[in-house]
């Protein structure tokens, strides 16, 4: 039995799942709950912002960005030029900027400032900055690594292009590596228009077997 699959928690079979996003509510955001998770699938957020509800979300048509399939505009071009992007440096800054820009309600609490803290600790979650020229902070994002897949979380900006610029930075540090999934949870028209596309949640965990393996 691999680290990955032990958990404190009964989560359902992929076979009881419900015909809905939430596959599960409850249990907690320690690591080897979020490890479970990612390689089996799902991943957190608060079913209410009010009640803070823990869900555990498979949407049933997921957002995947096909590694060769971004689209980089020449204004991106231009951006990437005059930012400079760093791995790893301010991952707690970047949690707490996309905590504070979401507009649709800020599920990134402290409880996930600590759990996603420690799983970069532990060498799992990754963020990628975006700088200008100033060495300010404007833009990144934050997800988490298990060999081949990376599962987005979020990302924000400050200045004009500044997550492309750092969405850019992690396409190709993934191709790089050869890595083979790249997870954004949905598809928002926004990431539409980079080249997000959708998969059905059984053709997701079929990509998802391939690119977590040893």
């Amino acid at each position: 039995m691999s680290f990955f699959d032990t958990t404190d928690w009964s989560f359902p079979p992929v076979e009881q799942w419900p015909d809905d996003d939430v596959i599960a509510v409850g249990a907690d955001l320690a690591p080897e709950t979020l490890l479970y998770a990612y390689t089996h699938g799902f991943f957190p957020m608060y079913l209410d912002h009010k009640s803070r509800m823990l869900g555990w979300w498979s949407p049933q048509q997921r957002g995947v960005l096909p590694l060769d399939s971004l689209t980089v505009s020449r204004s991106l071009r231009q951006s990437a030029r005059k930012y400079t992007t760093t791995f790893n440096v301010a991952f707690q800054d970047v949690m707490l900027n996309c905590a504070s820009q979401r507009e649709d309600g800020n599920w990134i609490t402290d409880d996930f400032i600590d759990a996603y803290c420690t799983l970069h600790s532990m060498g799992w979650a990754h963020s990628v900055e975006t700088w200008d020229s100033d060495g300010q902070l404007i833009g990144g994002l934050y997800g988490v690594r298990i060999n081949r897949l990376f599962a987005g979380e979020s990302m924000f900006h400050r200045k004009t292009d500044a997550s492309k610029v750092a969405l850019l930075t992690l396409v190709s540090a993934m191709r790089a590596e050869h890595m083979l999934l790249l997870d954004t949870q949905w598809q928002t028209e926004h990431l539409a228009s980079l080249g997000v596309i959708e998969v059905p949640r059984l053709r997701y965990l079929e990509l998802l077997a391939e690119a977590i393996r040893p």
